[in-house]
């Protein structure tokens, strides 16, 4: 496990270098330091306690300058700006155990260079597409900057959903409840060199042993931001309330996870259930969706701590304000995103994501149903929780909520 942090101002712009790669690939390049930071403004718009007070000075500030980033306990973060028009890129072709011999000759392009400047044309449409997500999430960082006093930086430990390909040059930032158990399997797929072909001849429960696949906390902080700076990073996001709905029927409903219902489920029902029986009080095998609801817009539940993985915001298991994320996914659209990121690993003629038509997904009609018998204060307290994940990702308020 590495130590220290990484830090990074999450509302620069998506802008493009000459060379067909964002101009702010990646956010920071962070190494350890012990001194302390004052709060005072320097004459380039950067404070000195590494804080962009005029996004328009990004571009002079960031030729070969050293700014700290304030951390706790006394610590900071010396950050590396690198110049704008110019974030750097491994020459060397990267192997690729899947494709037929000659196909990748010397010289080919990664997928960084592909996703910016696509040389296919039936690329480029899908690169449009991906270009306005990116933007989107730029303007809600943005926009949560402007409004918040709260800043922070990441530690390693925030970097534990981020799933790393070293053959591929991929950082993935798995979200449950949004394929990620195919995504894992593909994953491993990618990283095994030839052990695996078939991703759905992986069992579900061997994608998610954590010793198979490697994150990105287990690595040193120079090693971290190596790879933030020069892997292509994505992650797949769905519509919130869809995936929380999707998260209740999963790991409340279904009697063998009883693991949740003995930890959180026991939980709930002695919280919001009057009258419980002893059985429910035991088991925590019937928590209602009502009680769910209460349970996560309850302000004890913030107390103990950060919430469940399944249930948790994209903004907290990701950081895409911290973590500038050079594709983003939808669930609505997962098997044509999928494919098209496969492609541009150069991996898409041997290797395509499963095929999904489970007849018990969690649809949009489903979860209007579920929110209907939740009061109309605790369905505006809900969407406050997971309002950021609608806006940087683009979803709108849904029509059956009652928010006024």
């Amino acid at each position: 496990m590495a130590s220290g942090a990484t830090a990074s101002d999450g509302t620069a712009s998506d802008k493009t270098a000459s060379d067909g790669t964002p101009s702010n690939h990646t956010v920071s390049d962070a190494t350890a330091s012990d001194s302390m930071a004052s709060d005072t403004t320097a004459s380039d718009g950067i404070t000195s306690d590494g804080r962009i007070s005029d996004l328009s000075t990004i571009q002079a500030a960031a030729s070969s300058r050293l700014y700290r980033y304030p951390c706790s306990h006394h610590r900071t973060l010396t950050a590396w700006l690198l110049p704008v028009s110019f974030v750097p890129f491994r020459a060397a072709m990267q192997t690729n155990h899947f494709m037929v011999d000659g196909c990748c000759k010397k010289g080919s392009r990664n997928a960084l260079q592909e996703l910016y400047n696509p040389l296919q044309s039936d690329l480029s449409g899908a690169a449009t597409l991906h270009q306005a997500r990116r933007d989107q999430v730029v303007d809600a960082c943005r926009t949560y900057s402007a409004s918040s006093r709260k800043r922070r930086v990441l530690t390693p430990g925030d970097l534990k959903h981020l799933v790393v390909d070293e053959d591929h040059e991929l950082i993935y930032c798995y979200v449950p409840k949004v394929a990620c158990t195919n995504w894992k399997r593909v994953m491993m797929v990618l990283t095994s060199r030839g052990k695996y072909t078939d991703p759905m001849k992986i069992p579900s429960n061997e994608a998610h042993i954590p010793s198979n696949l490697k994150t990105l906390n287990q690595y040193s902080i120079s090693e971290i931001n190596h790879r933030l700076k020069n892997y292509l990073k994505f992650l797949f996001v769905r519509e919130p309330f869809e995936r929380l709905v999707s998260a209740y029927r999963n790991k409340f409903t279904l009697k063998y996870n009883s693991s949740f219902h003995k930890r959180f489920g026991t939980r709930i029902i002695r919280r919001y259930r009057k009258n419980a029986t002893q059985d429910a009080l035991v088991n925590g095998d019937d928590v209602k969706f009502k009680e769910f609801i209460e349970y996560l817009v309850d302000p004890a539940t913030q107390k103990d701590g950060p919430l469940n993985e399944h249930w948790q915001t994209v903004y907290q298991l990701c950081h895409p304000c911290h973590i500038h994320y050079d594709m983003v996914g939808k669930y609505e659209t997962l098997e044509d995103d999928s494919n098209y990121l496969l492609e541009l690993v150069g991996v898409g003629n041997f290797l395509r994501f499963p095929s999904y038509a489970k007849s018990t997904r969690t649809t949009d009609i489903m979860t209007a149903q579920f929110f209907s018998n939740i009061s109309s204060q605790q369905q505006i307290q809900v969407y406050q929780l997971y309002k950021m994940d609608f806006h940087m990702f683009n979803y709108s308020i849904p029509s059956y909520l009652r928010l006024d």
